[in-house]
């Protein structure tokens, strides 16, 4: 599980910024001297992605990780010492390796997390008026003596690092040996452990490779969708029962989609059919080797259409045989092992959650492989900390698409997780919270989001009822929260039209004081709202955010009330733009109807742009009272 996690870490740092890698790679494809369309001037742009701009996101995308945004830019900050020692001879002398990106994966959460210890030390001590000269100055200084350590300590010693790893690779190439690493790389994925591997070794090491060469075969190591494909195929024509059933579906989505966890559960239930697809690896791996194959890039998701997107202009016949002659190998050695198994079919459905319980959270795609075995879904809650303001938004945008999808029967609410029971049959949380909702809804499903007005996982969720549950007959709405309109709990001096934060926590205290103005709630409460935010971010997606207390503020709450902030420039929310800001306090029940009002709003352009366009408090009030649930 800690293996799990570190290569989940390094996995969070690598594939957000996988964007700007394939676009290096699809320049470096074209335009290079030996690309498909040479272009001197376009392919100048080439080393500076790879030297800097690559590096640089990877150690932000790090250090916000562990420290949000200060923690990204200290950690950019610092790497840029491992870069100046890449990227000038005088450093390099004569060991080879560019160490910039295991540099950067290294440098960004290390001087993020150092910043974040710097800062709790003076918390708190520090006198009224100094704050933003500490925060400025202290940030300067450590991430200028980071990036001298980096310059000077890190980068020798993680160029002598890749010097031996890429001597190890060279020497299983000559030797060919490399299709051996498939008795690791395979059993690891259905293990989680591909991630550690992957992107903790693979991509940085492909990278520098491809750098030099235009190319790398490190990239096809784990990402090849021939040996899932072959498995699949065979228990789509000699498996039994559900497996049988199941296999063609999730041979789509593996192959074309790159979803590779899909197969998983088909070895851990047979854990023997792990032989097949290490034969068909160590085939792929051969094969490309023998055709000196490899990719620009990282494929990502391990799709065949996105390994295509990678591949140079001469391998893609290479490409193709090695893919297809994985999934061939892999297929004749699984149905041997089918045909001559003499054991009972094993249940597909326990290991899917074996495999869920190694992943550590669940796979809604995966759940095509249980299909309705699971039991029928009923009861949805949406839970939150506090149950007062983002699960009672994300409930009604989830409500309503379970309505729409003719599932009348299903109730969809909100509750904080305190207050939760192991009564539900799927539980929606924050991805910060799902731990939490687990320890209380143990027998749930459940399912993590990050955007609650526009998550693709609500989408995924209704597919998921409609595979427990059969297809909707028809939709009967389901009963919304009642109380007061926007008049009741929105007044017109709680409106605010040109906002005059500039970062989140001024936002935060500048909604927070409309509420202490309009009497509603006590001090205490401004605090708690910041404590939520650093426990859960409140940005809900589509340029809102719904900053709130804590569950335990409840009693600094005199009566419910929600305050409206409207900005001309959107304010950084944790790295996503924020033009609205709805502070809310919430006594009991009687927000949540203007709550699923406002759900409705920002999930509709046409309403947002009324919103944009109000030239007065009453016109924010007609378009949140306008709105009908």
């Amino acid at each position: 599980m800690r293996v799990q996690k570190f290569g989940t870490f390094l996995s969070n740092m690598i594939m957000p910024n996988i964007g700007a890698i394939i676009a290096w790679g699809l320049i470096t494809a074209f335009f290079i001297d030996v690309g498909w369309t040479p272009n001197d001037k376009i392919s100048l742009m080439v080393e500076p992605m790879i030297f800097y701009l690559l590096p640089l996101m990877i150690a932000y995308t790090g250090g916000r990780i562990v420290y949000d945004t200060r923690g990204g830019v200290v950690g950019a900050t610092a790497t840029v010492g491992v870069i100046v020692a890449t990227y000038f001879p005088e450093f390099v002398g004569e060991q080879g390796g560019s160490p910039m990106f295991l540099g950067a994966m290294i440098m960004g959460p290390l001087a993020a997390y150092l910043m974040k210890r710097a800062d709790a030390l003076w918390d708190g001590k520090i006198r009224p008026g100094f704050e933003m000269l500490v925060d400025n100055f202290s940030a300067g200084i450590l991430a200028g003596l980071m990036a001298i350590v980096g310059m000077f300590a890190l980068a020798p010693v993680l160029r002598q690092i890749i010097a031996w790893l890429g001597d190890a690779v060279s020497f299983l190439v000559d030797n060919g040996l490399l299709p051996l690493t498939s008795l690791f790389i395979e059993p690891a994925k259905v293990m989680f452990l591909n991630n550690a591997i992957n992107h903790g070794v693979l991509t940085p090491l492909g990278i520098d490779e491809a750098a030099e060469t235009g190319k790398s075969v490190l990239f096809l190591l784990e990402a090849n969708p021939g040996p899932g494909l072959g498995l699949l195929l065979a228990y789509s024509v000699f498996g039994r029962g559900i497996a049988k059933a199941s296999a063609p579906g999730a041979a789509i989505i593996q192959f074309f989609g790159g979803i590779h966890e899909v197969y998983f559960p088909f070895v851990l239930m047979k854990p023997k059919m792990i032989l097949a697809t290490i034969a068909g690896g160590m085939t792929g791996i051969f094969l490309f080797v023998l055709f000196d194959i490899g990719l620009r890039a990282p494929a990502a998701p391990g799709s065949i259409f996105a390994v295509y997107a990678q591949t140079p202009g001469g391998d893609f016949l290479g490409v193709t045989i090695g893919v297809f002659g994985a999934a061939a190998v892999s297929f004749v050695v699984a149905a041997l092992l089918l045909k001559t198994d003499r054991s009972a079919d094993g249940d597909l459905a326990a290991a899917t959650s074996q495999m869920e319980s190694m992943k550590g959270k669940e796979s809604i795609a995966s759940s095509t492989l249980a299909g309705g075995s699971a039991g029928e879904i009923h009861k949805i809650v949406f839970a939150c900390d506090a149950g007062m303001g983002s699960s009672a938004m994300g409930a009604s945008v989830l409500r309503k698409k379970i309505q729409q999808a003719g599932h009348g029967d299903v109730s969809v609410t909100n509750k904080s997780i305190a207050n939760l029971q192991d009564e539900w049959d799927l539980v929606v949380t924050h991805q910060d919270l799902t731990e939490r909702a687990r320890q209380r809804t143990g027998s749930a499903v459940h399912v993590s989001v990050d955007n609650f007005m526009g998550s693709p996982r609500y989408d995924e969720i209704v597919e998921l009822v409609d595979r427990a549950n059969g297809a909707g007959a028809g939709a009967a709405p389901a009963a919304e929260a009642t109380g007061g309109g926007a008049t009741d709990v929105l007044a017109l001096d709680s409106i605010v039209l040109s906002g005059r934060a500039t970062g989140r926590d001024e936002a935060i205290d500048e909604a927070g004081r409309l509420l202490l103005t309009a009497g509603a709630v006590e001090q205490s409460y401004l605090e708690a709202m910041h404590e939520r935010e650093r426990s859960v971010s409140t940005h809900m997606g589509n340029l809102l955010a719904i900053p709130h207390g804590t569950n335990e503020a409840k009693s600094a709450i005199r009566r419910t009330a929600i305050s409206f902030v409207r900005y001309d420039q959107p304010v950084d929310w944790n790295g996503k733009p924020a033009e609205f800001v709805i502070g809310i306090a919430g006594a009991g029940d009687d927000h949540l109807a203007l709550l699923s009002r406002i759900a409705e709003v920002f999930t509709d352009a046409e309403q947002v742009a009324r919103l944009r366009a109000a030239t007065s408090p009453a016109d924010v009030q007609a378009v949140l009272e306008g709105v009908r649930a």
